[in-house]
């Protein structure tokens, strides 16, 4: 089988939606924006229920693990068997083992782009997300044993700890991985979506990389969920595209949930410059 797969990797809330939509944009070069509810025409997710099924043959237990993680091998090499050079795949899960079984199989992966934002602002916008209190994210991104569990849309999903998740994705690999920050998306979107194109061997057009960047906007995303609504927003807040800003957690994460997670992701906030001390 092909080394097809460049997975679109974060933890949740890290900047993987903005990415994806972008890309649509710019693979698509209309002249007007990609419907946000259409951008897995240009990649699959690698935990959508409905796949699972697909391979399953119908309804399955979807709280056995073991299952879910057989079923996910049949997901991943049933994407590369369509023998295209190039398959996209968003993934939330840590690079590493689950149950024995690795999540991210080195011999379907051509390469990977990692989506990485500061944990203070994840945190805010995870709690949001998954209907937890500020503290209960703060706590499950320190959880090295955090999972998300399934439901109608979505198999597990192993996580680990915001630090476990970087760490396993950036160490060496026998395949390239770029990281790309959320905060330098939004303070250099031209900079960095150039770089996401060419890192995954797509020539970059400067008019066409604008008009991406410009429909990919959060502006504009938003618009699109609140005259459609959006497939993936959580059925536990009303919007999936809120403020779109980093910075955040200065005014609205108390001081104590601050120094919790500083303290326990000290060493990869400092290297990716999250840390000043």
């Amino acid at each position: 089988m092909k080394k097809s797969i460049i997975w679109l990797a974060s933890y949740p809330k890290s900047g993987n939606t903005w990415a994806r939509i972008f890309l649509a944009n710019y693979l698509a070069n209309q002249d007007k924006p990609v419907p946000i509810n259409q951008i897995y025409r240009f990649g699959i997710g690698d935990g959508i229920m409905s796949t699972y099924r697909m391979v399953a043959g119908g309804d399955f237990d979807i709280q056995d693990h073991a299952l879910s993680l057989r079923l996910r091998q049949k997901v991943l090499r049933g994407i590369v068997a369509n023998n295209a050079d190039v398959n996209f795949v968003k993934t939330h899960n840590i690079c590493a083992s689950a149950y024995n079984v690795e999540l991210i199989p080195d011999e379907l992966t051509r390469s990977a782009v990692y989506f990485i934002r500061n944990p203070l602002d994840v945190t805010l916008s995870f709690a949001r997300h998954f209907g937890r209190t500020k503290k209960e994210a703060v706590k499950a991104l320190g959880n090295s044993n955090h999972v998300t569990t399934p439901d109608a849309s979505n198999v597990w999903q192993y996580l680990g700890s915001w630090s476990d998740h970087v760490q396993s994705w950036t160490k060496e690999k026998p395949y390239p991985v770029l990281v790309i920050r959320y905060e330098d998306m939004l303070e250099e979107p031209e900079e960095a979506f150039s770089s996401l194109l060419k890192h995954i061997g797509i020539p970059v057009e400067q008019a066409r990389l604008e008009k991406a960047i410009r429909f990919a906007s959060f502006e504009e995303s938003s618009k699109q969920e609140d005259e459609g609504g959006f497939k993936e927003a959580s059925p536990k807040t009303e919007k999936f595209f809120t403020k779109g800003k980093s910075g955040q957690w200065q005014d609205e994460l108390d001081s104590d949930l601050i120094k919790t997670t500083k303290r326990w992701h000290r060493k990869v906030m400092k290297k990716y410059g999250y840390l000043d001390d």
